[in-house]
């Protein structure tokens, strides 16, 4: 696998939730900072009996109305 994505959304509280597309792979944090630490080692854990994707690709999901 070349890439895995990462749907990341910030939440009303200021932290962040990940979920992988396509994979059973989801974290949250508190801080950008430690989301990537934390999506490293998901992504590590998930595939630790087979290769590893090459990237991991994070995609900032903003949802905002106007009124």
């Amino acid at each position: 696998m070349k890439e895995i994505v990462f749907e990341v959304t910030q939440e009303a509280d200021g932290g962040y939730v990940a979920e992988a597309l396509g994979e059973s792979i989801f974290t949250e944090a508190d801080t950008w900072e430690t989301l990537r630490a934390n999506v490293r080692e998901a992504v590590k854990a998930f595939y630790f009996d087979q290769p590893t994707p090459k990237s991991i690709r994070l995609h900032m999901v903003r949802d905002e109305v106007l009124a």
